[in-house]
């Protein structure tokens, strides 16, 4: 990737500096009201009134859902728009049309009319994003737009489209000091989503979550869709882990109900949407192998069920001793992420540049109550050096725990 231009370079640090994004600080960056984005909105033209959405919200999986829904109408032959967060090593990554990612000059440009507009509050960081890729993917005259929660759904910025389908991928514990202490008051949020006489898809969810889910699409009259499992998927399937091929059958789901909803999809889209998902969305870091001499994986999965998906897959490709540099933000639930790792398992803490990191010192508070020697490094790449340095040749690096974690490795 070039050097960023200074303009450029000086616009995303006004954006950090000036709006906290929860990327950076965490749940004080959470604003539980739709008022500001609909009034950004309104500054520029309500872009949104131009457009048709996917929506797709949930506790795991739904960059994955969106990345593989956009690549397969891509393939198709649409216009499509994808909003995903957060990015991992430069900010124009969240916005992308058919994979290209908006360019450096209209972020640029963006930033610089909501400064001169000396509003009399302040928007966040994630709310002036989406605004942004919201005037994007109407100047771009995109078809259909793919657009990831950022966090909940109810009062998630994202929530003031009117989309023609809603997902809600997976539900389990997440954000529990914003979203709620339970699965059901979680499901609550995520429901939030669910328009009025529109179709709901809804992935691998049990009860209680999926009875609140199925409570608020009834009182909305929106017709509910359950994940097609029958779906047969080809045996060249390209990405690793059994999760991607759950994310690929409600991808493969959702786009059958577009169909309905006047997007048709060629059947033939439905791999080379898979065979070309990095091209046409830039997805990257889920069990990506970085290299092979030892085997080496990068995942992006930091709450316990996803990791703990992530570790299944592992174990299955893990020949040798399992070697796991992790890094995670200090809010998540540090001590249940730990207990998940396997006791036979090398692992390497490291802080991450971000500002969220969780400390050396947190973790060393916690790890007398699991029975693994834990090894500290102060940086990713240092971590990494200490696992390669002690893994022989049929062993398995797995790098997890972060967006952050990984963006340090590029």
């Amino acid at each position: 990737m070039s050097k960023p231009h200074k303009d450029y370079t000086e616009a995303i640090h006004w954006l950090f500096e000036q709006f906290p994004s929860y990327q950076v600080i965490g749940s004080k960056a959470y604003k539980p009201t739709l008022e500001n984005i609909r009034v950004l909105l309104e500054i520029i033209g309500n872009p949104q009134d131009q457009l048709k959405f996917v929506h797709v919200a949930g506790s795991n999986g739904k960059g994955s859902t969106c990345s593989m829904i956009a690549s397969c109408l891509t393939e198709s032959n649409y216009k499509v728009g994808l909003f995903t967060s957060p990015h991992i090593e430069d900010y124009s990554e969240r916005i992308r049309v058919n994979g290209q990612t908006i360019y450096h000059d209209s972020v640029t440009k963006f930033v610089n009319q909501i400064k001169d507009e000396q509003l009399s509050f302040s928007p966040s960081f994630f709310e002036i994003t989406f605004a942004l890729a919201l005037q994007h993917f109407a100047q771009e005259s995109c078809d259909i737009c793919i657009i990831e929660t950022g966090l909940g759904g109810r009062l998630d910025a994202t929530n003031v489209i009117d989309p023609i389908l809603s997902i809600i991928t997976t539900i389990s514990l997440e954000h529990t000091d914003i979203l709620g202490d339970t699965v059901e008051e979680i499901a609550i949020e995520k429901a939030g989503i669910i328009k009025q006489n529109t179709p709901i898809l809804i992935g691998g969810i049990q009860s209680p979550a999926i009875d609140e889910i199925k409570n608020v699409a009834e009182s909305m009259n929106a017709p509910m869709y359950n994940c097609e499992n029958a779906i047969e998927i080809h045996s060249e399937f390209s990405l690793l882990g059994l999760y991607q091929r759950d994310n690929y059958k409600l991808a493969i789901s959702a786009l059958n109900i577009l169909k309905e909803q006047g997007v048709p999809v060629k059947n033939s889209a439905f791999m080379r949407g898979i065979d070309n998902l990095s091209l046409n969305t830039g997805f990257r870091g889920r069990l990506q192998i970085i290299s092979r001499n030892p085997l080496t994986i990068m995942d992006v999965s930091h709450n316990p069920d996803g990791i703990k998906a992530t570790l299944d897959t592992v174990a299955e490709l893990n020949a040798g001793i399992l070697h796991i540099i992790f890094g995670l933000s200090a809010d998540k639930d540090l001590k249940q992420i730990i207990s998940t790792f396997p006791d036979h398992a090398n692992t390497y803490f490291t802080e991450f540049s971000n500002l969220r990191s969780a400390k050396i010192a947190q973790i060393q508070e916690i790890s007398d109550l699991h029975p693994r020697d834990l090894k500290f490094f102060e940086n990713p790449k240092s971590a990494l050096e200490g696992a390669q340095n002690i893994a022989k040749q049929d062993d398995t690096i797995l790098i997890i725990g972060s967006f952050f974690l990984v963006a340090d490795f590029f």
